[in-house]
């Protein structure tokens, strides 16, 4: 593991390669949520990923590569886990709200210790099932780059989206089959190809709203 210098020093080269240019505040917010990232990983296992240095373009990168997508004000990362892509997103984006949904508590106490060690006042954690979470608001994005499949993503979800809100779902690989089998309810707005720097495996964006009715 490289010494905090020389990974604050990484992060920082590795966003500008990305084109995001952040305040220092959002940096060192990245730099810590990254050591905390690291140090629960030991103990909850809470990513595959063990390396920290890789957990730079396989988490963050990753995660930030949609910025542009993000539609509205209010956001909910459906199956966030360690806080992905939620987290990222909510320290480069302060004016959204973000509600980070996952109903595994090892994962959610993680993000609820995370919070208050990174100041970050524009995020709820919720531990709940996603279809037994129904909030007094809907959202103008629905997020997720966990869900199996598009279908289920937009039907599991579609309580919690605005009716001119988005769904969007991180992908691999182009999912051809997956955007063939999306009910007539949805429709699909947009496929984005994403490009992560430090990343050789294809990523999409899968932007999907409901069907407009006449």
């Amino acid at each position: 593991m490289p010494d905090s210098i020389e990974l604050q020093i990484l992060l920082k080269q590795k966003l500008a390669a990305a084109r995001h240019v952040l305040s220092t505040t959002a940096l060192e917010q990245l730099y810590h949520y990254l050591l905390l990232l690291d140090k629960w990983n030991h103990t909850y296992n809470l990513t595959s990923v063990r390396n920290i240095e890789a957990m730079i373009p396989l988490h963050i990168l990753d995660s930030l590569s949609i910025t542009d997508y993000l539609h509205g004000k209010r956001i909910i990362d459906v199956g966030t886990g360690a806080g992905l892509p939620g987290i990222p997103l909510a320290i480069i984006h302060p004016d959204k709200e973000f509600v980070l949904l996952d109903s595994n508590g090892k994962k959610t106490r993680f993000l609820v210790h995370v919070l208050p060690q990174l100041k970050l006042d524009n995020v709820t954690v919720v531990q709940e099932r996603v279809e037994n979470y129904h909030p007094e608001q809907c959202f103008d994005s629905v997020v997720s780059r966990a869900f199996s499949s598009l279908n289920d993503f937009v039907h599991k979800t579609q309580h919690l989206c605005c009716v001119d809100g988005q769904f969007l779902a991180m992908k691999g690989q182009y999912p051809q089959e997956e955007l063939g089998d999306i009910a007539k309810s949805f429709r699909v707005v947009s496929v984005q190809l994403l490009i992560v720097p430090g990343l050789s495996a294809e990523r999409h964006l899968i932007c999907l709203g409901k069907a407009l009715t006449s």
